[in-house]
């Protein structure tokens, strides 16, 4: 997994990758501002040939919530801590603060970051809004206010961001508006068009690394290489289900082999709008087409047992890294029935990784 996170990353850089993923990209994106972009995530199924890239996300949810639960751990014997890894829990907390302060040298500050507000719709009614609490005590433990605010609460005035008045250094981005495109989110689109705010992760991130479109470039490892990328990377992208374009001139070739693929929405997040072929109705079809999909090779997610209401049961598995350029900040597991992972799932939701 480390492997083609290393080459996923290394393809980002490639000056031909870059023009061809900007070219479908919005064009607030084609900026480059500096920042990598904090919490990337990469979620993969594990097969019997080896982990699947299932698709990456920018202001991937979870991190601060999976240290904390990482940490509750309680191991039975030296095996069982030793499997845990919690002694790579301690370096967490300090991994954090060194990716925000990278992101805000990155944009080419040199001054003291002073406040950092956390950005949600309507953060207080989110799910994982617990983390954003975990964010906020670790920040000020470390002598930087944050904030936890929905974008309408945020004003670009006095060529500054603020908040409540006062000026925003860095935004933490959670939006599910990848360019900044709504009206309420026009704030934040000024002050990070002008510069004059630290956004991460931001359109230009998600652009390069994060539109599903990307995906069918980074199953095409022959056009890589010819494009500079290096052998090792390029085998390392045999791990990406190989992915197509929903294009009309396709359409019944792709509806005859429906049943081999996963259809995705290129904007969508949070496994919204996705059908699965073998499931896949005419009307359902009509929307894809009509829409900017990709379809992408099945990769079954493996299973695990366990134990509800004293019954043993079969869970689907899938797995993401959190990581900060190309580096894992931390690992977890996510447990969950039907076509793709969500948190509604009896005895599903986040669980910890072991490392044997």
């Amino acid at each position: 997994m480390q492997a083609i996170v290393s080459a996923v990353e290394a393809a980002a850089h490639l000056p031909a990758y870059e023009n061809a993923v900007l070219a479908w990209a919005p064009a607030i994106a084609r900026a480059n501002h500096g920042p990598t972009g904090a919490f990337m995530g990469y979620d993969f199924h594990l097969t019997p040939d080896g982990p699947r890239l299932i698709e990456v996300n920018t202001n991937a949810g979870g991190a601060f919530l999976n240290a904390f639960l990482a940490r509750a751990q309680v191991a039975c014997c030296a095996e069982v801590e030793q499997a845990l890894a919690l002694s790579s829990l301690d370096g967490f907390d300090a991994a954090v603060l060194a990716m925000i302060h990278d992101e805000w040298r990155k944009q080419g500050r040199g001054d003291q970051l002073r406040r950092i507000a956390i950005v949600d719709e309507r953060p207080r009614e989110q799910y994982l809004y617990p983390e954003f609490l975990l964010a906020k005590r670790l920040l000020e433990r470390n002598g930087i206010e944050a904030v936890i605010a929905d974008p309408s609460e945020l004003r670009f005035q006095c060529e500054l961001l603020q908040h409540d008045g006062r000026p925003v250094d860095l935004t933490y981005n959670r939006l599910v508006d990848f360019a900044l495109d709504l009206p309420e989110h026009s704030a934040i689109r000024t002050a990070y068009e002008s510069g004059a705010v630290v956004v991460t992760p931001n359109p230009r991130n998600h652009a390069l690394l994060a539109d599903k479109r990307n995906l069918v470039l980074l199953s095409d490892p022959v056009r890589l290489r010819e494009w500079g990328l290096s052998s090792s990377h390029a085998s390392a992208l045999s791990g990406v289900p190989a992915t197509v374009r929903v294009k009309s001139a396709e359409a019944e070739q792709l509806w005859r082999e429906r049943k081999r693929y996963f259809f995705k929405p290129a904007a969508g997040h949070g496994g919204k709008a996705v059908y699965r072929g073998d499931k896949l109705t005419r009307s359902a079809w009509s929307n894809i087409l009509a829409g900017d999909y990709i379809a992408q090779l099945i990769a079954l997610p493996s299973e695990r047992t366990i134990k509800l209401d004293g019954e043993r049961v079969q869970r689907k598995v899938d797995v993401r890294l959190y990581t900060y350029d190309g580096k894992i900040l931390i690992s977890a597991a996510r447990l969950y029935q039907g076509q793709t992972t969500n948190f509604r799932t009896p005895g599903g939701g986040f669980a910890p990784v072991f490392f044997i």
